[in-house]
């Protein structure tokens, strides 16, 4: 039994993949539109981080034809993260979007946890408009996702409700907060200072704590009967296996 679990807790070779382009590329990416493209080609460096995350699930059918169910949950929970953004749109940084992608993160392993967190966030916008923060929003919704997969496959995330919550507020505030206001502040000015970020992270506390609390609130709700439900169709069809 000990060595079975040493076996399932190994990251494959897909996620080792997806590792290296979320952590390295995507960011790269990100800086050479702000920096060479001078941030007003985001429609185009969007659709580069979505044809990254679509990379490693190249991989898993690289020996098989791919079946369309293993791909329509996986929109399927992108459009539920889309649409979930849009009804609490009257209100700010209340959205059940990071709960949603650590759902399919947890479910479905790190790269399905970023694929959708990627694509909610540039379709989300086209109601709340695109612009030079798509990708970053892109990405912090995503590498929520990531981390959440990984976690869960490292037996580090339990499917439990509490655990749940304690990893959605502390990711929303630290990682989505801590990501986004560093963009915040090299979209809106051209000089980069320790006091001026200081001030971002002072003047979106309010906004980063509520959306940590949204989180928190919509895991306790949905977590339970998501998981319940995504496992039985996983067991059913046999889905993309983590």
């Amino acid at each position: 039994m000990p060595e079975k679990r040493i076996v399932s807790d190994r990251l494959s070779r897909r996620t080792l993949i997806s590792t290296a382009l979320i952590l390295l590329v995507i960011p790269a990416t990100i800086m050479f539109g702000i920096f060479v493209l001078d941030d007003r080609k985001y429609y185009f460096v969007s659709l580069l981080i979505i044809l990254y995350t679509m990379l490693p699930f190249a991989l898993v059918f690289e020996k098989r034809k791919p079946q369309a169910r293993e791909l329509i949950v996986i929109a399927v929970l992108s459009a539920i993260a889309v649409a979930g953004r849009a009804a609490f749109f009257m209100l700010p940084q209340f959205k059940p979007v990071v709960a949603i992608v650590i759902i399919a993160g947890v479910s479905f392993g790190a790269e399905a946890g970023f694929l959708v967190g990627a694509v909610a966030g540039f379709v989300s916008n086209f109601f709340f408009g695109q612009g030079p923060w798509t990708p970053w929003q892109m990405f912090c919704f995503g590498i929520i996702g990531f981390v959440a997969g990984i976690l869960f496959k490292k037996g580090l995330l339990k499917k439990t409700r509490l655990a749940l919550c304690l990893f959605g507020g502390l990711a929303t505030f630290f990682i989505y907060g801590g990501i986004i206001n560093i963009g915040s502040l090299m979209m809106f000015t051209s000089t980069f200072s320790w006091e001026a970020l200081l001030a971002t992270y002072a003047s979106g506390f309010w906004f980063d704590m509520v959306h940590a609390i949204a989180t928190v609130m919509f895991l306790a709700i949905l977590s339970r009967p998501m998981l319940e439900k995504l496992e039985r169709i996983k067991s059913k069809y046999g889905l993309i296996e983590r």
